[in-house]
């Protein structure tokens, strides 16, 4: 009886089998729930945008969110995906290439076996997925910065550039585990400060020198400031996005059930789930702390100094101790705070939300971070330890790569006469422009106010009607 009982049972080979497709079906749920938990931050951006922007431009703005994501997602699927999976080490490779990241590239071809419904492959779609929704965003960081000037058809187009191409290239390069940055240099961004963050703030700040202020924005080299129509629905919009930054870190992770300690970063190198979701919890604290006390209790900047602190530990989140986290993040808010303050009266550009500040800057710091709180630490597959040097030349490659593309991008547009609305749009308002509608019908239109550089609350029209005749004089 026993003997039939043990040849009836499994052996030894089935049940390596069956933990390794119960690994595989963890896996794939886990990025499942990531992504359904990611647009989270998306409908955060929708509200933060709409917030900022005055009521004439609120859901031309919100349609901007939305439209992002009908124009990134095919466009990322046809030759995104391919060029994170075929341009790792640096040059672009085929299917066919001796080097070992050929059979990634394998599956980054849009007509791929592993690209379709495919039940002997849990992972690709899935995979793919997360890193869509890694796109989404950085065309989202550009999105607030542009708000009431752009052309809807030229951010488009500026969102393909950057979220199908641009930043996919630099992941590529540093967010992964065959690229040539991490390969030779130990290059560590774990969670994205520079590869997502920097690389987009890089990019918008390209933009944003084309694009030019909103009319009347700047008065005798000094910065008027346009009143949100909703700051709480702005402050909302943050905390939206703060929620699905939890799935967005769990997203950047390799998991498998089957080997120790379970879970891996980006570059394969073992770290845990806990790690960073303290690392992010403290960050978000440090960053609210600092930004509130540099600001002197500004609620705008609070908020976004919780979000400039979390990036700014986003590249070390699964080495930073806790207290170390705390106090990089609280140091990058602030840091972000005087870094708008510059970009904003100094260099006179107009950033409606400071994405540059406290995505870019933000960005680059944690890449610095890294160099200077976590060098030696052994990245990737071949234990390339993280150095400063490392960490610049990554700074030094994505940099450019960020602002010329978005710079050249946007000259094009310009030149084209593409770029930006018409003035006479721009002051009636987007969405009476382009809906013929107010979407507030059950209130009163309030009168808009601006605030002038010495603190004092005027009625904007005198001042736009003002800025309107010197911009038609040419003055």
């Amino acid at each position: 009886m026993l003997e039939l009982f043990a040849a009836a049972g499994p052996t030894v080979e089935d049940v390596v089998v069956g933990q390794t497709q119960d690994s595989l079906v963890i896996g794939e749920q886990f990025y499942f729930f990531t992504v359904v938990l990611m647009w989270l931050i998306h409908a955060g951006f929708m509200s933060y945008e709409a917030g900022i922007a005055r009521r004439k431009n609120v859901m031309a703005t919100a349609m901007k969110n939305i439209l992002t994501i009908a124009v990134v997602t095919p466009s990322f699927y046809f030759f995104g995906w391919w060029i994170y999976n075929c341009n790792q080490p640096g040059l672009p490779i085929g299917p066919n290439s001796s080097d070992f990241t050929s059979l990634a590239c394998q599956g980054g071809i849009p007509w791929s076996e592993s690209f379709a419904p495919n039940i002997t492959n849990n992972i690709n779609l899935i995979f793919f997925l997360a890193f869509l929704l890694f796109s989404w965003t950085t065309a989202s960081i550009m999105s607030g910065a542009i708000i009431e000037r752009a052309r809807l058809s030229a951010y488009l187009l500026l969102a393909v550039l950057l979220g199908s191409g641009v930043w996919i290239l630099d992941a590529s390069w540093g967010w992964s585990a065959g690229g040539w940055l991490t390969m030779r240099f130990g290059f560590h961004d774990s969670i994205a400060s520079g590869v997502v963050h920097g690389v987009a703030g890089a990019f918008t700040l390209g933009v944003l020198f084309n694009m030019g202020p909103r009319i009347g924005r700047y008065v005798k080299g000094q910065a008027r400031a346009f009143r949100p129509h909703n700051l709480h629905i702005t402050a909302l919009g943050l905390m939206l996005i703060f929620t699905g930054f939890y799935a967005f870190y769990g997203a950047c992770l390799v998991i498998s059930s089957t080997a120790f300690p379970g879970w891996a970063n980006i570059y394969l190198s073992p770290t845990t789930l806990g790690a960073i979701t303290m690392t992010i919890t403290v960050g978000f604290a440090g960053g609210f702390t600092g930004g509130y006390f540099v600001s002197r209790g500004d609620p705008f900047w609070t908020i976004s100094g919780g979000l400039a602190g979390v990036i700014g530990v986003s590249a070390g989140a699964d080495v930073y101790a806790p207290s170390l986290a705390y106090l990089l993040s609280a140091l990058t808010a602030v840091l972000a705070y005087y870094a708008a303050g510059f970009i904003e009266k100094k260099m006179r550009v107009d950033d409606a939300v400071g994405a540059v500040s406290v995505h870019g800057v933000a960005g680059f710091l944690g890449l610095l971070w890294v160099g200077v709180f976590a060098a030696g630490y052994p990245t990737g597959i071949n234990n390339v330890e993280s150095s400063i040097g490392g960490q610049l030349i990554g700074m030094a490659t994505f940099l450019p790569l960020g602002f010329l593309t978005g710079w050249f991008g946007s000259w094009i547009l310009k030149k084209m006469n593409l770029l930006r609305v018409p003035p006479e749009v721009e002051i009636e308002g987007l969405d009476r422009a382009e809906y013929e509608d107010d979407f507030f019908p059950e209130f009163a239109d309030a009168e808009e106010m601006i605030i002038e550089p010495d603190g004092t609350i005027v009625p904007s029209r005198p001042v736009l009607e003002d800025a309107y005749r010197r911009i038609k004089s040419g003055v």
